[in-house]
């Protein structure tokens, strides 16, 4: 049975999620966020009557903060952690990808994210596209969805799938919308992962922001339409040059106008905020049109 954690980032329900699965050998998880939570997910995991050594093992959809940010305190427990081949380094070593979130944060990284230490090479599994882990009775699968992260896998048990961030945020009733991050926003690779999950006969996906999906295939199209939207409003601006910060409170008023126009109130919008911030959107795509447009000439 899946079990959704509710982390309760910056003490907020419902944006950020872990998945808790327990097989015929134990109990494992999917996702952990970040370690600014982990007093929350040791808490939900009580709740089942598990401690973080219980787990057998941790499978990661991928290596950004929000959603493994707190993987190298469960290795120290013991358990071990299934990522993307090209996630693989960067958990073993996480001083890159720590410094740069840094640059990003400033002084708000400990409160968001907290720390990210290194995990023992032993205890790191880098995956690949469908292979198949299997724990007591139950086979998880793993499948290469990149768009959204280069180092991104949603994980299939049976006919459900623990999507990360590649099946977009969802919260509360609201609409989907697509996380665009920098560096690796590719939007046709993203489509070719969307249709990978539609041809999966799935009944439901489980996003980390936020919960389950079962009207999947309404759900999966409704995302690959706001993602072109989105993309297509940062488009007229990248050809003018225009910066980031000159975009941000346009698209900010632009992206919150959809939630509302779909019945989202202010804690609900808030609660999106806090999930998908708008700014890490216009720079991930506009670095994604000039990736694009660079190849294209």
């Amino acid at each position: 049975m899946l079990h959704t954690l509710d982390l309760r980032f910056l003490q907020t329900e419902e944006t950020i999620a872990a998945f808790l699965y327990e097989t015929a050998a134990g109990p494992v998880l999917f996702e952990c966020g970040p370690h600014s939570v982990f007093p929350a997910l040791k808490s939900e995991l009580k709740k089942y009557g598990y401690a973080p050594a219980d787990l057998q093992a941790l499978f990661l959809t991928h290596i950004h903060f929000d959603h493994a940010g707190a993987a190298w305190a469960l290795a120290q427990e013991g358990v071990r952690v299934y990522v993307h081949p090209r996630g693989y380094k960067h958990l073993q070593d996480p001083s890159r990808l720590y410094a740069s979130a840094q640059r990003i944060y400033g002084d708000k990284m400990q409160t968001l994210w907290g720390d990210m230490k290194s995990i023992e090479p032993d205890l790191l599994h880098p995956t690949e596209h469908n292979e198949i882990i299997t724990v007591g009775d139950t086979k998880i699968t793993a499948l290469h969805t990149p768009g959204h992260a280069v180092h991104h896998i949603a994980w299939r048990v049976g006919d459900e799938i623990i999507a990360g961030d590649v099946a977009g945020v969802k919260i509360d009733g609201g609409p989907v919308v697509p996380p665009c991050p920098p560096p690796d926003i590719d939007l046709e690779a993203w489509e070719n992962s969307i249709d990978l999950l539609l041809q999966s006969n799935i009944k439901a996906l489980h996003l980390t922001h936020f919960g389950k999906i079962t009207a999947v295939e309404k759900h999966l199209t409704d995302l690959r339409g706001i993602l072109w939207n989105w993309a297509n409003f940062i488009k007229p601006h990248y050809d003018k040059g225009t910066q980031a910060e000159e975009i941000i409170p346009a698209f900010s008023a632009y992206t919150e106008q959809q939630l509302r126009d779909a019945g989202a109130d202010d804690a609900l919008v808030q609660k999106y905020a806090y999930a998908n911030p708008a700014w890490m959107s216009v720079a991930g795509l506009l670095r994604y049109w000039s990736k694009r447009l660079t190849v294209d000439g």
